[in-house]
């Protein structure tokens, strides 16, 4: 032992960040995705003192940007269900993931953020005290609310003996349903005080259980069925449902039994679109004529200023989440609300519908059936024929991008939508046919899909990882940051980003608001960008293969050598310059 330690401690054994580590360990993290500061010298120290002493800890991915660590955690979770740690530096560090932390919240992602604070002594009191500048400028009053509106639960580790017991708290409310981050902070003197072995009580996973939701009340499953029962024209909207391999199943089930209509609203594909009852991904038509309507672990199912259903439809909520709390407004109808595992639910559902099934149900089922079909028959056709305008050199039709894009990718190969004005491109066109192989950010802070496809491609490293972005993404994702870890971890993503040289959203946000106003007679959006940049020298600068695409006819080629080159270790960046904002 270090003799300044023992001088300024009295008890042997091990620090508090020794005994962090292996918690961390013992709650089921696999990796820290860190940006390390002064604040952990400590931990630093202990993850050397662990792997001398050949002892377990979760293993390490440093990130230049602390944006790429919060959604590399992000994109783990959404492949493995488990949430995984992530370490930054006091405020600032902690300002940094800001961003990650408010779509890991909306996206109901489990992740443990980690900082330390500023330390406390100033003197020389403990080990750890004040030694350089930063230390005096980094302690804000309150630097948990830099990230406090999306957070489950945050704490300041008040001492090192009670470290574990803090880590299975975090642990259990993170993993719990509705999954979302959680936040721990330490000092640096906490981290480097000593103790025994026997003094920190450690605790299973068994005694921390988390919850999650189970059935709903009968006499509920039963009043619902009675409506589907009597439906003419039912809907089902769902967002995350597929995030879990039994309601995706149930969805189905039930969708096909009683001639549902299912729509996917924004997260992730809940049920292969090869399913005969998915219709698409905008109910908007559907709504106002809906007679029953179920809303199942979704946020935004439509946006009531372009569309409003009937006041005589009935809409049931069946989610993990049906009040939305983390929403001061939240107003899309609800005459009844199950809260609980949707899955579950639903399965209640159709055995309900089962045992009261007439005839003339089954005759009402099959012919709505046959209109889901007709709707499903024209969306293909009209999805081929967006796709075959090619556009012109300079400006690739997205359609057409993203349909040869399709043709070069497997079932289970992933892909993570950021093509926001350009979104329903990839979304129409790349059709899913295993569920929560497509996923976009539950919120709304861009530059998610780089980090999100590194982490999924770390869990799941036998599949391709496609990361589909603009530009303006593209600049938000700290590309440098991404490229970096993707070369250094041996993590080869395929990045396609869509240049149409500015924030096509904002233009159009504006024109939404003021169709006929000045800035549409100006032309002036305040939405252009660079239109001469080169992006594939981000990734070239990284090792990775870049190329560059603005002539239709070049797209198959293009696209088959990023393929060829992600397929065989290598990442790939295709910078395809579509059809201008």
């Amino acid at each position: 032992m270090d003799t300044s330690v023992a001088r300024k401690t009295n008890v042997p054994d091990f620090a508090t960040a020794y005994y962090l580590l292996e918690g961390l360990n013992e709650i089921g993290v696999d990796y820290l995705f860190c940006n390390f500061g002064t604040d952990h010298a400590p931990i630093i120290d202990e993850m050397a003192h662990r792997r001398r002493r050949g002892e377990p800890m979760p293993a390490i991915v440093r990130c230049p940007h602390e944006n790429t660590a919060a959604h590399m955690a992000a994109g783990y979770a959404l492949v493995t269900g488990r949430g995984q740690g992530v370490l930054v530096h006091v405020d600032v560090g902690t300002a940094n993931t800001a961003n990650g932390m408010h779509n890991l919240f909306r996206s109901r992602l489990p992740v443990l953020l980690m900082a330390g604070k500023a330390p406390y002594t100033v003197n020389d009191e403990l080990v750890g005290s004040r030694d350089t500048y930063v230390h005096f400028v980094q302690e804000p009053f309150d630097q948990a609310s830099l990230v406090r509106p999306y957070l489950k639960w945050e704490w300041t580790l008040p001492s090192g003996v009670v470290v574990k017991e803090a880590l299975r708290r975090a642990a259990s409310i993170m993993q719990s349903e509705p999954c979302g981050p959680v936040y721990l902070m330490m000092q640096r003197e906490t981290l480097t005080q000593h103790w025994r072995a026997d003094e920190i009580r450690r605790y299973t996973g068994e005694q921390f259980a988390t919850t999650s939701g189970g059935g709903a009340d009968p006499e509920l499953i039963a009043a619902l069925a009675d409506r589907i029962l009597k439906a003419e024209n039912p809907i089902l909207i769902t967002g995350y449902a597929g995030r879990h391999e039994r309601g995706s199943r149930a969805i189905n089930a039930l969708a096909q039994f009683a001639g549902i209509a299912v729509y996917e609203a924004n997260m992730t594909n809940n049920i292969s679109h090869d399913s005969p009852c998915f219709v698409g991904f905008t109910a908007d038509k559907a709504v106002p004529e809906a007679d029953v309507g179920l809303l199942v672990d979704v946020d935004v199912p439509w946006f009531p200023s372009d569309v409003q259903p009937s006041d005589k439809s009935f809409w049931a909520h069946i989610d993990i989440d049906t009040l939305k709390p983390g929403s001061p407004m939240w107003t899309f109808p609800g005459n009844m609300r199950m809260q609980g595992d949707s899955g579950r639910i639903l399965d209640q559902v159709l055995e309900a519908l089962k045992a009261k099934a007439t005839p003339r149900f089954k005759e009402a089922v099959a012919a709505r059936l046959k209109r889901i079909k007709a709707a499903r028959d024209e969306r293909t056709a009209r999805a081929a024929k967006l796709a075959s305008e090619k556009g012109r050199a300079g400006a690739i039709n997205p359609h057409y991008l993203t349909a040869e894009l399709a043709k070069l990718l497997d079932d289970r190969d992933l892909i993570y939508n950021e093509g926001v004005t350009n979104a329903a491109a990839v979304l129409m066109q790349i059709p899913r046919r295993v569920a929560n192989t497509t996923v976009r950010a539950g919120g709304g802070g861009l530059g998610w899909s780089g980090g999100t496809a590194l982490g999924a491609k770390l869990a799941a490293p036998d599949r391709l990882t496609v990361q589909i972005c603009g530009d303006g993404g593209f600049y938000f994702g700290n590309p440098t940051s991404v490229f970096a870890v993707a070369q250094q971890y041996k993590l080869p993503i395929l990045t396609i980003v869509m240049d149409n040289t500015g924030w096509n959203a904002v233009k159009q946000s504006t024109l939404r608001v003021y169709p006929e106003g000045e800035a549409k007679s100006a032309n002036a959006f305040e939405a252009e960008l660079a239109p001469n940049v080169h992006f594939t020298k981000v990734a070239e600068a990284f090792g990775a293969y870049g190329e560059e695409v603005s002539d239709p006819a070049d797209v198959p080629a293009a696209l088959a050598r990023c393929v060829k080159e992600v397929r065989g270790g290598r990442a790939a960046l295709l910078h395809a310059r579509v059809t201008r904002m």
